[in-house]
């Protein structure tokens, strides 16, 4: 039984979400299901949800009731990190009918159409030691680029992450495998392809494999003339990772590594794998061989124990460190994670207040990586119009705007880098308007 032919899915969280959220769609179509868009009134409301932060948990509780209260009839399902880490949490959400964990989400469809008391919230899961399959997935619809996921689990237990609570030890699928994948998404005419997972530095380590024969397999093939590494360990980027990317011309040169501190005591108590050394280490031999290389770096603030003098140390560090942009996150508590048991809590407006100075300092750092390349010509994969502009981002991961001539989605061109516009994108003009050839 149906509650409906219609579906809409919303995602939270990371790019992992989006592929998975495009994966699922697909299956759903296949059983006969119709995608329309979340505001247009669907039968089937579906939630990948995040819960990285305690704010990700908010936003589904809000999702739901404010469709629920539009809708009082649709159907909504919950799915994702969340739904796994506190189903009955979920199902307590007036509103909700369905709670998949994370051994079930990917048989959706079937169970919508098992169901046939839609009055009574069901949850369907299990310890997530026992999810040990993977599931491959990749986005498709709504971008130029592409979300392919390589891998998911970890095996770290970082003390302030839940994330092998709610996905299980790491896996993947063999290279063979995933290049099936590629190939696929190749034939949808995408030019780009991120690839994803929760820690893909650790692609193949169950089928003696590693994550450098993987990207140098992808780079064979044809059809795909971009691909990007997501965020990998720094311990896990390996010189010969980077001097691969250097060399490839598909691989663009953009790196997002996960810092967290840049203060070693810290580092241990978050049981990441690495020190400040080895991560300066890691920026230097990207910017060694590749001058003009993005790169992205995690840090969070207000971790307990985080005194203000190895907040300092962590400002400090970044301000002297060539990076390009910082993704900020403030603190928040998880259940069941080992900080949640630490001493000498940092308080809630301390953590905002050190967030908003590296805020700040991101700002500063991305404007002066962005000044480097004024006048510059530039490939540029344009992807979408926004009021009379197009946007789109070139090798390094500069964002370029450039005012509309024609209808330039999905399609490489030379631009060139003339200024910094008031909200941090690069205003560019037009330098020749033919696609640019795969070499």
């Amino acid at each position: 039984m149906r509650p409906g032919q219609t579906f809409a899915i919303h995602t939270l969280g990371c790019k992992l979400n989006y592929a998975e959220s495009s994966g699922i769609s697909r299956d759903l179509e296949d059983l006969g299901f119709a995608k329309i868009g979340v505001d247009e009134n669907p039968d089937i409301l579906i939630l990948n949800t995040c819960s990285v932060t305690e704010n990700a948990d908010k936003k589904c509780r809000q999702f739901v009731r404010k469709h629920k209260n539009q809708n009082p009839e649709i159907f909504i399902a919950v799915i994702g990190c969340y739904a796994q880490l506190k189903p009955e949490e979920i199902k307590d959400i007036k509103g909700v009918n369905l709670v998949l964990g994370a051994s079930e989400k990917f048989n959706l469809g079937k169970h919508i159409i098992d169901q046939e008391i839609f009055n009574e919230p069901k949850t369907v899961g299990g310890p997530i030691k026992d999810v040990k399959e993977f599931a491959p997935s990749f986005s498709h619809g709504d971008r130029t680029r592409s979300f392919l996921k390589v891998q998911d689990g970890c095996d770290y237990f970082c003390t302030f992450c839940t994330i092998p609570l709610a996905r299980g030890l790491s896996r993947s699928a063999n290279v063979k495998e995933t290049l099936q994948q590629a190939e696929k998404i190749a034939q949808l005419g995408i030019k780009e392809i991120v690839l994803t997972g929760v820690n893909i530095g650790d692609f193949g380590a169950n089928t003696n494999e590693s994550f450098l024969d993987l990207i140098k397999a992808l780079d064979e093939i044809s059809g795909i003339e971009r691909f990007r590494i997501s965020s990998i360990e720094p311990n896990l980027l390996s010189n010969e990772i980077i001097d691969f990317v250097a060399s490839s011309k598909r691989f663009m040169p953009h790196f997002h590594l996960p810092l967290q501190s840049g203060c070693d005591d810290l580092l241990k108590m978050m049981k990441r794998k690495y020190d400040t050394l080895l991560y300066t280490n890691r920026v230097e031999r990207i910017k060694q061989v590749m001058p003009h290389a993005c790169i992205g770096v995690d840090v969070i603030t207000g971790f307990p124990g985080e005194t203000e003098t190895d907040y300092l140390k962590t400002s400090d560090y970044l301000i002297d460190l060539d990076v390009s942009y910082l993704h900020v996150f403030t603190y928040s508590e998880r259940s069941n994670t080992k900080a949640t048991r630490m001493q000498d809590v940092v308080p809630i407006n301390v953590r905002r207040d050190r967030s908003k100075k590296l805020q700040e300092l991101s700002r500063k750092k991305k404007r002066h990586f962005y000044n480097q390349f004024i006048n510059q010509e530039m490939p540029v994969l344009f992807e979408k119009n926004i009021d009379g502009f197009i946007y789109g981002f070139t090798e390094n991961y500069l964002r370029a705007r450039l005012i509309q001539e024609r209808s330039l989605e999905n399609e490489i061109v030379n631009i060139r880098l003339r200024s910094i516009s008031m909200d941090g994108d690069m205003i560019s003009e037009l330098v020749k308007t033919k696609t640019l050839q795969q070499v």
